[in-house]
């Protein structure tokens, strides 16, 4: 369920929403993390006159998650401790729920909510950089047994990732990544399919590269080479397309979501929004509407509390790699860790202790070529491959 984006119907035509300007065009993008952007926007907000209504407002719209927050503690003993004071992981979950107003077009609603796109997000305790680290959803991970909806418990189980979430909603994602990891997950921001696509089409569409024209009959896309901006349906394609769009693979397709979070970021950082209170409102309006997060998040000062020192991150201090993984020997369509290379990894984020990654290798669809493993296993700093912030698809 929720595999490409044939679920994710877009308009499809260049005439609505899609515009190259040139792909020899070439500009340098300054991108911020998603969650930052956000509260950015929203400090912007309250200079260019969001007076004290609007913030209770938009506060308002964030919904709380008690229920995660009460089984999570009901099993505190079990779970890690953090080792790093002022370090912060965030588990970012996309979600592909078919309920609730807009999403029924995506397919059939079960009852049931999957974990879509899944992130890792690392904060060092100096605020000195970011690390985001996507969690495939066909990971083969040990799923403890966790609590449904209507009470009854799981048994734990051998599961692709993505089975947590709809077996337990995002209690049992964090209880699994904890599982999986080591590492304390400090907060969880859940955000799904109609407030993605409401915050792009308030910001006007997000501009991406294309290496040569997409033609997507699953994705409903047919777009241009070069800089092409989506609206939210055509960005909700192309994020979500797994099938038909590159080469296929899960690799290709969390690539384009880390890289299109960059280009959204930077288009709300973008002066014509920040000092647009007509354009600000909307955008922050979808945004916090978007988002269901652990109660100390819950609001706009909880958001700015956590992210306040991120401004100052220069760009290339932003990292995107996904987790060292390769096929499951079980399955060939599932994945597996890559080990000692991901344990390298956790302890590396559970400890605040510094990684890198190495520019990637662009495809012609602006996907990556490499494996998702370390570099210098030597290095005092060991390198994974991904991309930073700053990099540019179109250079």
């Amino acid at each position: 369920m929720g595999d490409d984006a044939g679920t994710a119907a877009s308009r499809g035509d260049l005439g609505h929403g899609a515009s190259a300007s040139g792909a020899g065009l070439k500009r340098r993008r300054r991108r911020r993390l998603g969650i930052a952007g956000i509260v950015v926007v929203a400090l912007a907000g309250g200079a260019v006159g969001v007076g004290w209504v609007v913030y209770a407002k938009l506060s308002g719209n964030i919904t709380a998650d008690e229920a995660a927050a009460a089984e999570l503690a009901r099993y505190e003993k079990e779970r890690p401790t953090s080792l790093v004071r002022g370090a912060q992981n965030i588990l970012l979950i996309g979600s592909d729920s078919r309920s609730g107003e807009g999403n029924a077009r995506y397919g059939r609603d079960s009852g049931t909510e999957r974990s879509d796109t899944t992130i890792l997000l690392h904060l060092s305790a100096g605020r000195d950089s970011v690390t985001a680290v996507s969690l495939p959803r066909d990971l083969m991970v040990d799923v403890p047994g966790c609590h449904r909806p209507d009470g009854s418990l799981t048994q734990p189980a051998l599961q692709q990732f993505n089975y947590a979430f709809a077996a337990g909603g995002s209690a049992c994602s964090i209880r699994t990544v904890e599982k999986l990891t080591g590492i304390r997950i400090d907060h969880h921001v859940v955000v799904d399919f109609e407030g993605f696509k409401e915050m792009v089409d308030a910001l006007d569409g997000v501009e991406v590269c294309l290496r040569k024209p997409v033609d997507d009959k699953d994705a409903k896309l047919k777009l241009p080479a070069g800089r092409v901006t989506l609206d939210g349906e055509q960005a909700l394609g192309y994020v979500r397309a797994r099938k038909s769009l590159g080469d296929g693979s899960d690799t290709d397709r969390m690539d384009r979501q880390q890289r299109f979070l960059g280009a959204l970021v930077s288009k709300v950082q973008s002066n014509d929004v920040l000092l647009n209170p007509v354009k600000l409102y909307p955008v922050l309006d979808a945004a916090t509407s978007s988002l269901t997060t652990d109660p100390d998040l819950a609001s706009l000062h909880g958001l700015y509390d956590l992210v306040r020192g991120l401004r100052g991150i220069p760009t290339e201090r932003v990292q995107f790699l996904t987790v060292p993984r390769e096929s499951y020997t079980g399955d060939a369509n599932r994945d597996q860790l890559v080990q000692p290379d991901a344990e390298k990894l956790f302890t590396r984020l559970r400890t605040d202790e510094p990684v890198a990654v190495m520019a990637s290798r662009q495809d012609s669809t602006g996907g990556t070529e490499n494996s998702g493993e370390p570099g210098d296993a030597d290095s005092p700093a060991p390198t994974f491959s991904g991309n930073t912030a700053d990099e540019d698809v179109c250079e």
